[in-house]
């Protein structure tokens, strides 16, 4: 950091301990800045201040307190403390109070120096992180939920405000692919919680059994493999937030279990008979009624108004056709730069085309055409013929089934779903695979095209 010449703030009442820390560290090509107390010392710190050489005892104000207002002001400020005092209660209130690191009086100036440079490492280690951090918030805000329509600019406004209470729990609705996920993600980065972990588990995803231990963990020997203790997600997301995709599909077994962490913060990992405490928010989200499975007895209704707190509904794509466009620049623009293509929008015709389609599996689904039509375009503008599945529109019955180019596109995916399903025995999951689209598109498309298993 001496290239960029690093400022450090020297606070001490004794003015010739203060004159040769200044004269030694601008010798080693430091910028200093010194205060003699500590009013003047914080009305420095508000300057761009690397590191602090802080004494002890000032005429008005104790050290550790100071320390603990420069801590509040800039948490990655380092604080290098200089004491009379060597004995060991001393040390330990300094580091317990968060100095890097702290030396006697009277003081060794290479050692100090040395001190200097390491606390200096520190600084700039802190700040990367807090910069990551800070990039890691702006990439899951809500400037990633793409759109400028009053309905996305409510729900912007909604979820910063659902953001700031970091303890009350949220259940996120609305259709398969509107962005359940992005959602969650911008509440916890955008709330007090955004340092600590964000877990995302898929209640559809894993068996009863092991979605049990992967969430609460368990203890050796609880069941046959179990050879070691094991934290679950629960455990791991301490501080932190933990997201519930899919809550519609959690086992009973499982409901009555998460309740309990609700209510008291706690749980017994599988096997245990101890209690673990965590600190979590939870969020949830569903694209299933779960009143009526609360009414179909599939869902605790204790649950459901626990979770139920604040909510935030999702819009399907079909309620804000308007973002489209804009929509369609963003996922052009990132596939376009992940793929190394040089493609920068998308004509007309085909930019009337993706407006024109109901788009049933919303945002998700445009994503992945958006996608393929750029992994395969091969000029510079997409258009209707870049789409390996052509939008189909609204307004014409006639035209939803035969566009352009002849063929029945109806047809044509019934029969690829079917395809699909026979070939991996009917798991969804695998079928989605073979043909480029998740889980729940293919189930929106078991049931749109009404196919039974044989």
């Amino acid at each position: 950091m001496n290239m960029v010449k690093a400022r450090i703030l020297v606070v001490d009442d004794d003015e010739y301990s203060r004159w040769a820390l200044v004269e030694r560290l601008t010798g080693e090509g430091y910028e200093t800045v010194e205060a003699e107390n500590g009013k003047e010392a914080l009305v420095c710190v508000e300057q761009q201040i690397d590191l602090v050489l802080l004494d002890y005892r000032l005429p008005d104000v104790n050290g550790l307190k100071l320390l603990q207002k420069f801590r509040s002001y800039d948490p990655s400020i380092v604080v290098i403390m200089l004491t009379a005092y060597s004995n060991v209660d001393s040390a330990v209130e300094v580091m317990k109070a968060g100095a890097f690191h702290y030396a006697t009086k009277p003081f060794n100036l290479d050692e100090i120096c040395l001190l200097v440079g390491k606390a200096l490492e520190t600084t700039s280690l802190r700040r990367e992180i807090r910069a990551l951090r800070k990039d890691a918030a702006h990439k899951f805000g809500n400037d990633l939920i793409v759109g400028n329509t009053d309905v996305m600019k409510k729900l912007k406004s909604w979820i910063t405000k659902v953001a700031v209470s970091p303890t009350s729990t949220v259940l996120i609705t609305g259709e398969s692919g509107t962005g359940k996920d992005l959602a969650a993600k911008a509440i916890h980065h955008n709330s007090t919680r955004f340092n600590k972990p964000f877990i995302n588990i898929t209640c559809s995803a894993l068996p009863d059994a092991l979605l049990e231990s992967e969430l609460f963990g368990h203890e050796r020997g609880a069941f046959t493999d179990a050879k070691q203790l094991k934290r679950g997600l629960l455990e791991t997301a301490d501080g932190g937030t933990v997201f519930f995709d899919e809550i519609g599909e959690m086992p009973p077994s499982l409901q009555a279990k998460l309740l309990r962490v609700l209510d008291d913060k706690a749980f017994k990992r599988v096997g245990g008979t101890v209690d673990i405490r965590v600190d979590v928010r939870i969020v949830a989200a569903t694209h299933r009624d779960l009143r009526s499975l609360v009414n179909q007895g599939s869902f605790r209704g204790d649950l459901f108004y626990r979770l139920n707190v604040l909510q935030v509904k999702m819009p399907p794509l079909r309620e804000r056709c308007d973002d489209i466009p804009l929509l369609a620049t963003f996922f052009i623009d990132r596939f376009s730069q992940e793929f190394n293509k040089q493609v920068h929008g998308i004509d007309p015709e085909g930019l009337s085309w993706l407006q024109k389609y109901p788009w049933p599996g919303n945002v998700r689904e445009l994503r992945n055409a958006v996608e393929r039509a750029v992994l395969i375009a091969t000029g510079n503008t997409l258009s209707v013929e870049d789409f390996p599945v052509q939008p189909r529109p609204m307004d014409s019955a006639e035209n939803a089934k035969i566009p352009p180019n002849g063929i029945d596109l109806e047809k044509l995916e019934h029969d690829l779903v079917i395809e699909a399903l026979s070939r991996t025995n009917w798991n969804k999951t695998q079928a989605g695979a073979l043909l480029g689209l998740n889980r729940d598109q293919i189930r929106y498309r078991i049931e749109k095209f009404k196919l039974q298993k044989s």
